[in-house]
């Protein structure tokens, strides 16, 4: 699974999906960094079959309304620490991994679990 972390994601939730196996890139690397446009990353994603990783309800509202970008993994938790986005990812990361092969889905992690919908 290919995965772009959003500018809120951190290089050390990036660092620790790689360690999964996961070819994992951050908006920073992109021509733009982190002045890059909701537009452009969505094009990206689509565009190289990545899933965006991110905090910004936008990406959310996006898909829902023009499926675009077509993968979209919504972090819902807040300001937890880098340590419990990681625990949380690893918890679940044979079924993030597995839905990853989906052509087109949204899915939301929370403190409740995880909500997914094609």
């Amino acid at each position: 699974m290919n995965i772009l972390c959003d500018v809120h994601i951190s290089f050390k939730v990036l660092n620790f999906l790689r360690d999964q196996g996961l070819n994992v890139k951050h908006v920073n690397e992109l021509p733009d960094k982190w002045n890059t446009k909701d537009s452009v990353i969505s094009r990206f994603c689509d565009e190289n079959d990545f899933v965006i990783l991110t905090k910004d309800k936008d990406f959310k509202d996006s898909f829902l309304l023009k499926r675009k970008p077509k993968k979209v993994l919504k972090v819902n938790l807040g300001n937890i620490s880098n340590e419990q986005l990681i625990q949380i990812l690893s918890d679940n990361i044979v079924g993030l991994q597995n839905i990853g092969t989906k052509p087109s889905f949204l899915c939301e992690i929370s403190k409740s679990g995880i909500l997914f919908q094609e």
